[in-house]
């Protein structure tokens, strides 16, 4: 895109949609002007303290929604009520699956975030009437798979070590701000919860982070503050 065209397109944009991080992501990176300009009129900025429920597993969602701020934990809960962190998502990720008004899974915020709420039949429409949102789509969910995939190898081959030091990378990835040097992020989970995620003990999670701190792969402050001066090694470490 020339600069002559880049200037028309800022023009047309919704002012909301402008610098927003999704605006490029799975769904508005896929629509026209028109769409956006649609979509924006419907759509609703709501902040979501941690702990709290965005969608409940088993409920008929009325809507979707584009993460703009913060990390979202997608759980199941099992009939006896025991309950697995089964994924993260986080900024722009889109939560929501097109055309399947049950939600086989509950997705809470992990952390306080900030997301941009719009109305589900608004947004089937959309796909419907549009390919290269449809392939949008399409591409997302052959990420998430590769995505699970890799998780599974992660879960039933990796060292306690190896699991914790992926984890941190996959935090760390989607870490805000991020310099050329270092990253640097605060922990959306807690050490039970990462436990639980990795399929470890608590006290083997903690041994892991206070190994990776003494070895200068991390430094920790305020317990839950993480900076990774070289995310080379700690990727390295992920085997």
């Amino acid at each position: 895109m020339d600069v002559a065209s880049s200037e028309v397109f800022e023009a047309v944009v919704p002012l909301a949609c402008r610098s927003c991080q999704a605006r490029h992501g799975v769904v508005c990176g896929a629509l026209s002007n028109d769409q956006l300009k649609e979509l924006n009129r419907h759509s609703l900025r709501r902040k979501v303290d941690a702990g709290c429920e965005i969608i409940a597993q088993g409920s008929e969602s009325s809507f979707y929604s584009n993460i703009m701020r913060g990390v979202v934990k997608l759980c199941k809960v099992m009939p006896d009520g025991r309950q697995q962190i089964v994924g993260l998502q986080f900024a722009p990720d889109f939560v929501g699956r097109p055309f399947v008004r049950e939600s086989a899974l509950s997705a809470e915020a992990a952390t306080d975030a900030e997301i941009c709420v719009f109305p589900r039949n608004l947004l089937d429409r959309m796909i419907s009437e549009t390919p290269e949102l449809q392939r949008s789509l399409h591409d997302q969910a052959l990420r998430e798979l590769d995505a699970a995939r890799e998780w599974m190898l992660t879960l039933g081959r990796r060292t306690a070590e190896e699991k914790v030091a992926s984890l941190l990378h996959l935090i760390a990835t989607h870490a805000e701000p991020q310099t050329a040097t270092c990253t640097a992020f605060d922990l959306p989970l807690s050490r039970a919860e990462i436990a639980d995620f990795l399929g470890l003990t608590i006290e083997t999670v903690s041994r892991q982070m206070t190994k990776f701190r003494k070895q200068g792969v991390i430094l920790i402050e305020n317990s839950r503050h993480i900076i990774v001066p070289d995310m080379d090694e700690l990727e390295r470490i992920t085997a």
